[in-house]
C-alpha cells in the first residue's frame, strides 16, 4: 500500500509512504512516474518482512500542469501486483504582497508602499517588475514605475497625493509578465479619531430572552478611559421588501406608515472605566404586533460624546436572532456496542445560555430510517440538567443503533419562526465479526484540540482506537500516521496497538507526539489509518490549525517600552542573520478607521497556492471496472448520516489529496453490472459539509482551498519639556539590515502625538521570511496642555486665551501654568488665575487670559504647564510629581492682521550693464489714509529673471487655483523654468525633486477636470473645452520629460480634440472663452485654431500632419485681416513654428507698426483706447516667442526682443508671475526661451541699493549665485530709492511697498453688498449669523469672465458647513473653496442682473471688540475690474 499526494509541485523535494503487508516471501516493491514514455524510478525497495516507511524523492520539473502515471509493482516468485494511480505535476509561481504603510490617506498625504515576491516556500525572490502602477478613482494613471528591480528582494516606492485628489478607491498593479496583482487603499477627508468604541455583544438573542444587555466602552488610543455620555439604540428593522400601507392626511401629507418597526434609545453616563450598560426588555422586539414583518436581525447603534469637546464617535452591529431556546446532547454513551448488552448513557439539556434544565420530560428514540423514528424511553431531568437512560439490546435487531432524543413524544421538524430544541444524535455501532461483504466496526478517531498547535513545540495527539472483531495473531496492529501541510507530507510514523487474542473488541487511547515546525503553517492535515488482519482498512483524518510562524523568526521591542513625547526611544530588532526588515510604525487611530487592514501572517499564507488539500480534481480520476455481484449480495451500504461515512478510507485519503495504490478492497465502488446491466451510485445522501477542526470523512465536491497574491483573487476596483510639534500618522517607514548578529538597535524620537503606536515588521533573509508580532508603544504625556485661540485677529481686537490641563495620572499633581511673557501681546488673568492649582486623576482645568495683541503679523503664543512640588495637600493626599513628562509646552501661532484691505505696489528693473554702471531711481509715496503701522517695504535681488519664479513655484499669483485652467497656470511654469534650467546645465536634484513634486502634484490635480471622453472642462463636469483641452496637452506633452503622464490619457485628449476640427481647418469652439477682451476683429475660431495648431507644433508633430495642415489652411485664409492684435501676434508665433517664414515676416511687420516704444521698452497693446495688462502681457509674449523660435535668428532679433523683455519684467508682480493665468503662463515661456538663448556663464555684478535716508545695501550677483534670492527688508516707506548695477552680469531688481488702507467703496465695473443678520436678543454659546450677498456688474460687456468672490470670516467665526453644502449645490457658484478664514466663491460669470447668494457664519471663539471683515469681488483675469466692501457683527 502506498499512499502519495495527487498534486506534487513540480521541482521539490516530495514524498511517498509505503507499507508492505504479510509477504510470505522477499519481495521487490519498485515505484515510478512515467510520462511521455520516460520511466523515472522513485523507489526499489526488497524485503522479506512487514515494513512502514517514507521515502523522499525529486519530482521532475515541468513548466505547466502534467498528468503522469504513479506505478507501484511488487513482485516475488509467485507473488506480483501491479497499480497505477494518475497524479499531477503542478508548477506555482512566485507569490507577491503589497503593503501601504496605511489602508486610508487624506488628499496631499503621501502613499509609502512595498513590493515584495515570494516562492511558496517564503523564501524571497528578486524579482523584475515591468510596470508598476498607480490608479485613482477614475481609473486615471497617476503614477508608473517601469521595470524596476526589488533592492534586496524588497522594492519600495512612495507617491504624492495632490491636495484635491479625489475621494475613493485607489489601486496599486504590479505587473510581472502578464500577471497582474492588485491592492486597494481609500483616499477620503478624515480626521483622526481620539478614541475607539468597543461593544461587547453576544453572537445571538434567543426569541425566549427577556433582556438583552449591552456593554458599550470607549479608550483614548493612549489606553485611558473616556469621560461622557453613552447612547445606545436597539432596533428590530423590517424584512427585505416589506411593504407597510401608508396613511395621508390633512395633518400628514407627506404619509405616515401604518406600521413602524420597535427601535428603543437608552443614554447612559460613562463610568469611571470608559464603559457603560444598559438592558433592554426583549418583550418590544419579540412579543411584537407586527412581527410577521421583521427581520431576524437586531442592529446595536452605539454613540460615544466625548465630554467637554462634543466630539462623537458611533459604531454599529448586527447580532442574529435566535429561535433555538435549547439543546440536549449524549454524555458518557459508548459508542460500540455487543448485541444482548445493556447500553448505559445519558442526555444533557441545556437553555440557549447553556445553563442546565431540571425536571424536563424528553423523550428517547430510535431513528429507523428517513422521518422513521421507535420511541424507547421517557426521561425526567435531575437538578444538574442529566437524564439517564439503559437500554437492552437483546429485542433489537443486530444492526447499528442511531439514537435521538426531543423534546416532543413525536419527532418533528421545527416550524418557520417556531422557538425550538436543538436534538441530539448518538451512533452505536454493532460488534461483529469481520468479513470483506461486512461494513467493519473498527474505527480509529483523532481527538480535537482546543487550541491551535504551538509553533516550535512537541504536541501530543490522542488518536482513540476500536479494533472489533479481529484475530490478530502477532498480538498488536500498527496505526500509521502522516501529517500534511499545504498538500505535501511533513512528518511519518507508526505504532503499535496492542490487542488481546480473547477479546472481540480492543479499545483505548494512543498518542502520537507531532513537532510542529513552521512549514506545518497554517493548518496540519493529520491522517490516521491502520491495514487490519481481516484486510480491513480503517482510517480517520483531521484538520489542526497551527501558530502561522515562519522560518526566520522577528521580535521588535521598543525601549522604554511607554513614552512620553518627543523622548529618546530604541527599537531592539533580531531577526535571522543577514535579514533585511520593512519597519513601519502606523497611528493606531488609523487602524481604528480602517481595521483588519494591517500585514499579518494571515494575508502572508493567503498568498499561498496551496494551503489544505479537500479533494483530488477530477482529470486525476482513476477509472474503475464496474463490480460483478451475485445476486441477494449488498455492497453499498444504508446511510443513516454523517457518521456512516467517516471511516469510508477511501473517501478519507481522498478528502486530504492523497493517492493510495493498492491491492486491497478499499474503494466502494461507483457502480455495480447485476446480470448484464450497470446500476450507478447516487452521491446525493453522501454529501457532506466538512467543517474547519473537524473530521474530514469525504468530499463536499471539487473544491481546492488556494489563496493567491495580494490582490489576484480581488478584481480591480469597477468603474466608477516637551514642545509639541510633531504629529504624524506614519511614523517609522525604514529599510534596515540586521547584520550577521541577527539584531539591530535603531534609534528613534518618539511623535508629539498621544496615542499608541502599532508595528508592522517583516524581514527577509535567504533562509526565508518573517514577520513580527504587533508591538505597541503608547505615548503617554502624564498631563498635557490644549490652547483655544483662533486663527487670525484684526489689530484692536481681544479674545480669550484659554489653556485647558488634562491630568491623566491616577494620582493628584499641583500644575502650575505660565504663559510666556512677550512684547506682542499683553495677557490680562481671568476669574483670578491662580499660578498653581490642585489637579487630581483624570481631571481637567481652564486657565484664561484676556489677549490683546499689539504688532502685526504672525505672532507665536507658548504656554508652558508644570507638574510642581507642594507641601499643600490634594484631596486630603499627598502630591505626586511625575519622573517623566513633568513639563509641557504647547506653541501656536496666531495671525494679526491691520485693518482695512492691504494694496501692493511692485517696481522691477532688469540692468544689464556693459562696462558703465547702469542705474535707476524710483519715488515712494503713501497715500494720506495709509493704515497707521501697516507700511512695510522690502527690497531682493537675483542673477537671473525667472529666479524670482523659481523661489515661488508653488505662489506665482496670490489667487486661487480652483478650476482647471487655473491649475494649469500652476503647472505650466514649472516646465519651462525646469526646460530653462535643464538646456543651461543649472538644474540641481534640489530644485529637481522640488519642480517635480509640484508637476506631479498638478498633473494629478489635472486629472480632475478630465471628461470621461479624454476633454478637460473648467470645473471637471459639462461639456469639455477645446482650448483648455489643447492647453493640457500642449503642457502634458512636455512635462513627459519630467514626470510621468500616463500616454493613453494625452492619446485620448488628441483624439477628441482632432474631432473638433472642421471642414475648413479651424477647430470648434468649445466652453466658454475664458477672457472675453481677447474678442476683437476675427472670430474666436481662429483664435482658438492658432492656439491649438502651436500647441501641436509644440509638440513636435510635423506640419505635414493631416490635422496641422489642415488648421494652417484655415489660418493662412484669416492672415488677411489684421485689426485684433492677440490673434496677430498669436498667430506670428503659429507660423514661426510652422517654418513659414514669408506669413510670419508679414505679421511681425505689421506688428512693429502699432507697438508702443518708450524708453528703449517695447510692447503691445489690443487696442490703443482701451488697456488689459494681462493682455498686454499676453500679446507683447507671444510677439516675443515668434522672434526667438525662428530658426535662424540674428543679433538684431536679440536686441529686439531685449526690450521686449525688460518691458516684460517690468509688469512682474512681487512673486515672479504677472497679473492673471494665461499672461503668467505665456510670459514665463518666453522668458525662460529668452534665458536660453542669451544665456552666459560668466560675468559678476555689484547691486548698491541707497535709501531715503541715506542708508547703503550692497549685494553681489555671480554665476555661483544667480538663482539664490536675495531680500532685504528696508525701513524708509516713502522717499527716493536709488538702484545702481556695476560689472559684466545682469541683475533683476524688486521692490515691493505694501499698505493698508480703510476698505474703499468705489467700485468699477463691478459691485458687492454684504448684509449681516442675527437674532441679539437670542443667547447662544456660539452665535449664527446670516450673510446675504448681492453682486452686480455694469460694464459694457454683456457678460463677465469668471468672478471671484473673496468673503473673509469675523475674527472667531467659521462658515456653517450645512450652508457651505446649500452653496455649493447652487446652479450660478461652480466651487467653493476654504483657505484659512476666507470663503472663496467662484462664479462661471455675471450679467446686468443681481446675482444673491446666503451664507451662514457661526462663532467658534468669542473675540471681543470685532472689527469689520472685508469682502472683495473681481474678474479672474482682469483682476483690476474689482470691488470691495466689508461687514460688521452687528451685536454689541
Amino acid at each position: 500500500m502506498v499512499a502519495v499526494p495527487a498534486v506534487i509541485q513540480a521541482g521539490s523535494e516530495a514524498k511517498l509512504c509505503a507499507s508492505l503487508l504479510q509477504p510470505n516471501e522477499t519481495l521487490v516493491m519498485t515505484v515510478s512516474l512515467m510520462a511521455d514514455g520516460q520511466n523515472k524510478r522513485l523507489l526499489h525497495q526488497s524485503s522479506d518482512q512487514e515494513f512502514h516507511r517514507c521515502f523522499q524523492f525529486q519530482a521532475p520539473r515541468v513548466n505547466s500542469d502534467k498528468v503522469q502515471n504513479f506505478k507501484v509493482e511488487v513482485r516475488g516468485e509467485t507473488f506480483l501486483s501491479t497499480e497505477e494511480r494518475r497524479v499531477m505535476i503542478k508548477p506555482y509561481s512566485p507569490v507577491t504582497f503589497i503593503q501601504t504603510d496605511k489602508p486610508i490617506y487624506n488628499p496631499g498625504q503621501t502613499v509609502l508602499f512595498r513590493v515584495v515576491t515570494l516562492d511558496t516556500h517564503f523564501s524571497p525572490v528578486n524579482q523584475l517588475y515591468n510596470i508598476v502602477e498607480l490608479e485613482d478613482v477614475n481609473h486615471n494613471r497617476i503614477g508608473q514605475w517601469v521595470n524596476t528591480t526589488s533592492s534586496g528582494n524588497i522594492l519600495q516606492l512612495s507617491h504624492p497625493l495632490n491636495s484635491e485628489a479625489p475621494v475613493g478607491s485607489y489601486t496599486i498593479v504590479v505587473w510581472i509578465g502578464e500577471e497582474k496583482i492588485y491592492h486597494n487603499f481609500k483616499v477620503e477627508q478624515y480626521v483622526l479619531p481620539k478614541f475607539e468604541i468597543k461593544m461587547n455583544l453576544t453572537d445571538k438573542i434567543s426569541v425566549v430572552q427577556e433582556e438583552y444587555e449591552v456593554k458599550v466602552c470607549a479608550e483614548y488610543t493612549y489606553g485611558q478611559p473616556v469621560p461622557g455620555k453613552a447612547g445606545v439604540k436597539l432596533c428590530r428593522p423590517l424584512v427585505d421588501n416589506a411593504v407597510i400601507p401608508i396613511t395621508i392626511d390633512e395633518r400628514n401629507p407627506q404619509g405616515v406608515p401604518d406600521y413602524t418597526p420597535p427601535c428603543h434609545k437608552e443614554s447612559i453616563e460613562m463610568d469611571h472605566t470608559g464603559c457603560a450598560s444598559c438592558v433592554f426588555n426583549m418583550a418590544l422586539f419579540t412579543k411584537n404586533a407586527g412581527e410577521k414583518l421583521l427581520g431576524d436581525v437586531f442592529s446595536v447603534h452605539a454613540e460615544v460624546q466625548e465630554e467637554g469637546t462634543g466630539i462623537t464617535l458611533s459604531e454599529e452591529k448586527n447580532v442574529e436572532l435566535s429561535y433555538v431556546i435549547g439543546e440536549f446532547t449524549f454524555v458518557d454513551t459508548p459508542q460500540i456496542y455487543e448485541h444482548g448488552s445493556i447500553i448505559e448513557g445519558k442526555i444533557n439539556a441545556v437553555r440557549y445560555n447553556n445553563t442546565p434544565i431540571s425536571d424536563m420530560l424528553v423523550y428517547l428514540f430510535e431513528e429507523k430510517g428517513w422521518s422513521s423514528y421507535l420511541r424507547l424511553q421517557n426521561l425526567t431531568t435531575d437538578s444538574r440538567g442529566i437524564a439517564r437512560f439503559s437500554v437492552n439490546t437483546t429485542s433489537l435487531p443486530k444492526e447499528n443503533i442511531n439514537l435521538v432524543v426531543s423534546d416532543t413524544p413525536q419527532v418533528e421538524y421545527p416550524g418557520y419562526r417556531v422557538p425550538y430544541f436543538n436534538r441530539g444524535q448518538h451512533l452505536l455501532s454493532l460488534i461483529q465479526p469481520a468479513a470483506p461483504d461486512i461494513k467493519p466496526s473498527s474505527s480509529l478517531a483523532i481527538q480535537k484540540v482546543e487550541k491551535p498547535l504551538a509553533c516550535g513545540q512537541a504536541v501530543s495527539i490522542t488518536i482513540r482506537y476500536a479494533i472489533v472483531g479481529e484475530t490478530v495473531p502477532k498480538g498488536s496492529v500498527a496505526v500509521l500516521y502522516l501529517a500534511l501541510s499545504r498538500g505535501v507530507i511533513v512528518q511519518h510514523g507508526h505504532i503499535n496497538v496492542t490487542v488481546q487474542q480473547d477479546s472481540p473488541v480492543a479499545e483505548g487511547d494512543v498518542t502520537l507526539t507531532l513537532a510542529v515546525v513552521p512549514e506545518m503553517a497554517p493548518v496540519v492535515q493529520l491522517l490516521v489509518y491502520s491495514m487490519l488482519p481481516s484486510e480491513t482498512v480503517i482510517a480517520h483524518s483531521m484538520n489542526f490549525p497551527t501558530e502561522k510562524c515562519f522560518r526566520n523568526k522577528v521580535l521588535v521591542e521598543f525601549s522604554p517600552s511607554n513614552a512620553v513625547p518627543g523622548e529618546e526611544n530604541t527599537l531592539h530588532l533580531s531577526a535571522r542573520p543577514g535579514s533585511l526588515c520593512g519597519l513601519s510604525a502606523v497611528d493606531q487611530s488609523v487602524g481604528i478607521m480602517e481595521p483588519g487592514k494591517r500585514l499579518d501572517a494571515d494575508k502572508i499564507f493567503d498568498l499561498l497556492p496551496v494551503k489544505e488539500m479537500t479533494y483530488i480534481p477530477y482529470e486525476l480520476e482513476d477509472p474503475v471496472a464496474c463490480l460483478r455481484v451475485r445476486p441477494r449480495r449488498s455492497i453499498i451500504p444504508h446511510p443513516y448520516g454523517p457518521s456512516e461515512q467517516t471511516n469510508d478510507p477511501y473517501a478519507v485519503f481522498q478528502t486530504l489529496g492523497l493517492k493510495l495504490a493498492t491491492n486491497l478492497d478499499i474503494r466502494v465502488p461507483s457502480c455495480l453490472s447485476y446480470q448484464g446491466n450497470q446500476y450507478y451510485r447516487s452521491y446525493v445522501a453522501y454529501s457532506l459539509m466538512a467543517r474547519p477542526g473537524s473530521a474530514r470523512p469525504g468530499s463536499a465536491g471539487p473544491r481546492l482551498e488556494m489563496a493567491v497574491a495580494g490582490g489576484l483573487a480581488a478584481p480591480p476596483p469597477p468603474p466608477i519639556q516637551t514642545v509639541r510639534t510633531f504629529f504624524p500618522e506614519t511614523w517609522i517607514w525604514d529599510l534596515v539590515e540586521v547584520g550577521e548578529s541577527g539584531s539591530l538597535d535603531v534609534p528613534l524620537t518618539v511623535p508629539d502625538t498621544i496615542t499608541t503606536w502599532e508595528t508592522e515588521v517583516f524581514c527577509l533573509a535567504p533562509s526565508g521570511f518573517g514577520l513580527a508580532p504587533l508591538v505597541e508603544l503608547t505615548v503617554f504625556q502624564p498631563f498635557f496642555l490644549e490652547l483655544t485661540l483662533p486663527y487670525s485677529v484684526i489689530r484692536g481686537e481681544h479674545f480669550e486665551l484659554k489653556a485647558t490641563v488634562f491630568n491623566y495620572l491616577s494620582k493628584c499633581i499641583m500644575v502650575s501654568v505660565t504663559p510666556a511673557l512677550s512684547s506682542d501681546y499683553t495677557l490680562t488673568p481671568l476669574r483670578d488665575v491662580q499660578d498653581s492649582s490642585c489637579l487630581c486623576a483624570n481631571g481637567r482645568k481652564t486657565f484664561s487670559w484676556t489677549m490683546a495683541p499689539s504688532v502685526l503679523g504672525v505672532l507665536n503664543v507658548s504656554v508652558s504647564a508644570e507638574a510642581v512640588r507642594s507641601q499643600t495637600a490634594c484631596d486630603n493626599g499627598v502630591v505626586n510629581v511625575p519622573e517623566r513628562g513633568r513639563v509641557d509646552t504647547v506653541t501656536r501661532s496666531l495671525l494679526v492682521k491691520a485693518e482695512g484691505t492691504e494694496k501692493s505696489h511692485t517696481y522691477n528693473w532688469l540692468l544689464c550693464p556693459t562696462g558703465e554702471a547702469l542705474t535707476e531711481e524710483v519715488e515712494l509715496q503713501l497715500p494720506q489714509n495709509v493704515v497707521d503701522g501697516s507700511a512695510r517695504i522690502s527690497l531682493s535681488v537675483l542673477g537671473d529673471i525667472l529666479g524670482r519664479a523659481l523661489n515661488n513655484l508653488d505662489g506665482l499669483l496670490q489667487m486661487p487655483y480652483g478650476c482647471g485652467e487655473q491649475n494649469m497656470a500652476l503647472l505650466s511654469p514649472n516646465i519651462y523654468i525646469l526646460e530653462y534650467l535643464r538646456n543651461t546645465e543649472q538644474l540641481t536634484p534640489a530644485i529637481l525633486e522640488k519642480a517635480t513634486k509640484f508637476l506631479t502634484s498638478g498633473y494629478q490635480r489635472q486629472l480632475n477636470y478630465k471628461n470621461a471622453d479624454g476633454a478637460y472642462s473648467t470645473f471637471g463636469q459639462g461639456l469639455g473645452n477645446t482650448w483648455l483641452t489643447a492647453f493640457v496637452l500642449r503642457s502634458f506633452g512636455k512635462a513627459q520629460s519630467f514626470i510621468y503622464v500616463d500616454p493613453a490619457t494625452m492619446e485620448q485628449s488628441k483624439t477628441w480634440l482632432d474631432r473638433q476640427q472642421g471642414q475648413h481647418g479651424c477647430f470648434r469652439t468649445l466652453g466658454k472663452l475664458l477672457n472675453n477682451r481677447m474678442k476683437g476683429g476675427v472670430t474666436d475660431e481662429v483664435t482658438l485654431t492658432a492656439y491649438i495648431t502651436a500647441s501641436m507644433l509644440e509638440l513636435n508633430m510635423s506640419v505635414t500632419d493631416p490635422v496641422v495642415d489642415h488648421s494652417l489652411s484655415c489660418l493662412k485664409n484669416s492672415t488677411s485681416d489684421l485689426s485684433n492684435t492677440y490673434a496677430t501676434a498669436l498667430l506670428a508665433y503659429t507660423f514661426t513654428l510652422a517654418g513659414d517664414v514669408e506669413t510670419r515676416a508679414r505679421l511681425l511687420q505689421h506688428l512693429d507698426t502699432i507697438s508702443f516704444q518708450e524708453g528703449g521698452l517695447l510692447h503691445w497693446s489690443q487696442s490703443s483706447s482701451e488697456t488689459s495688462p494681462s493682455l498686454e502681457v499676453e500679446i507683447s509674449s507671444y510677439v516675443l516667442l515668434a522672434s526667438l523660435s525662428a530658426s535662424s535668428r540674428s543679433t538684431s532679433d536679440l536686441g529686439y526682443a531685449s526690450r521686449i523683455v525688460r518691458w516684460l519684467v517690468r509688469q512682474q508682480n512681487a512673486y515672479g508671475g504677472f497679473s492673471s493665468t494665461q499672461d503668467t503662463v505665456v510670459a514665463l515661456q518666453a522668458l525662460a526661451l529668452y534665458s536660453t538663448r542669451v544665456f552666459s556663464r560668466g560675468g559678476a555684478s555689484t547691486v548698491t541699493v541707497r535709501s531715503p535716508s541715506g542708508d547703503r545695501c550692497l549685494f553681489h550677483v555671480n554665476q555661483n549665485n544667480k538663482l539664490l534670492y536675495q531680500e532685504r527688508a528696508l525701513q524708509d516707506t516713502e522717499g527716493k530709492y536709488s538702484v545702481e548695477v556695476q560689472g559684466s552680469a545682469c541683475a533683476s531688481v524688486q521692490v515691493v511697498l505694501r499698505y493698508n488702507v480703510p476698505t474703499p467703496t468705489r467700485s468699477t465695473t463691478l459691485s458687492i453688498q454684504v448684509t449681516p443678520e442675527v437674532d441679539c436678543n437670542r443667547t447662544s454659546l456660539r452665535p449664527r449669523v446670516t450673510l446675504k450677498l448681492q453682486s452686480l456688474y455694469h460694464g459694457k460687456e454683456l457678460t463677465t469672465n469668471m468672478i471671484i468672490v473673496d468673503l473673509k470670516m469675523l475674527s472667531g467665526f467659521s462658515p456653517d458647513p450645512d450652508s457651505l453644502g446649500r452653496l455649493r449645490g447652487s446652479s450660478q457658484v461652480a466651487r467653493v473653496d476654504i483657505k484659512d478664514d476666507h470663503v472663496l466663491m467662484y462664479l462661471t460669470e455675471l450679467t446686468s442682473l443681481p446675482f444673491r447668494i446666503t451664507l451662514d457664519i457661526i462663532q467658534e471663539l468669542p473675540v471681543q471688540n470685532l472689527k469689520p471683515a472685508v469682502v472683495k469681488i473681481y474678474d479672474y483675469y482682469q483682476p483690476s475690474d474689482q470691488a470691495e466692501t466689508e461687514y460688521v457683527f452687528p451685536c454689541k
